[in-house]
């Protein structure tokens, strides 16, 4: 390697991918890390930084529904909970857990995470 070649980056590289300021609560940003695209979403404070990419057919998720879920309810009631945790795939509307990447009909399917930190009001995602 010459010192005019371009260097890969290093695998887990920290990226800035956006200013804390301009991901407020219940918003989300779809950046690039790297090589990959990233959904990072502000969860009420809580930064989380997901693949955009489904597990079911492999198509970008994170431009889904994100809204909440029903729990285990009681005979004619619906128990809804975890509004704006949950994401639903725009192709097919499988429902994902933004905190875990849990599936929530599948289990075994899963969202990739990346490690997210904030350091200076800037918002940084290891890819």
């Amino acid at each position: 390697m010459t010192a005019d070649t371009p260097r890969t980056p290093a695998r887990g590289q920290w990226w800035s991918v956006v200013p804390l300021a301009d991901l407020p609560p219940g918003s989300r940003r779809v950046v690039r890390a790297g090589t990959f695209t990233v959904g990072v979403f502000n969860l009420n404070g809580r930064i989380v930084a997901i693949l955009d990419l489904c597990p079911h057919e492999r198509v970008p998720i994170c431009g889904g529904r994100v809204d909440g879920t029903t729990l285990p309810s009681s005979y004619g009631t619906f128990d809804w909970s975890r509004d704006g945790e949950i994401i639903a795939c725009p192709w097919h509307g499988w429902e994902f857990d933004l905190v875990s990447g849990a599936c929530l009909v599948h289990p075994g399917k899963r969202l990739r995470h990346f490690p997210v930190r904030v350091e200076d009001a800037v918002i940084y995602v290891q890819a």
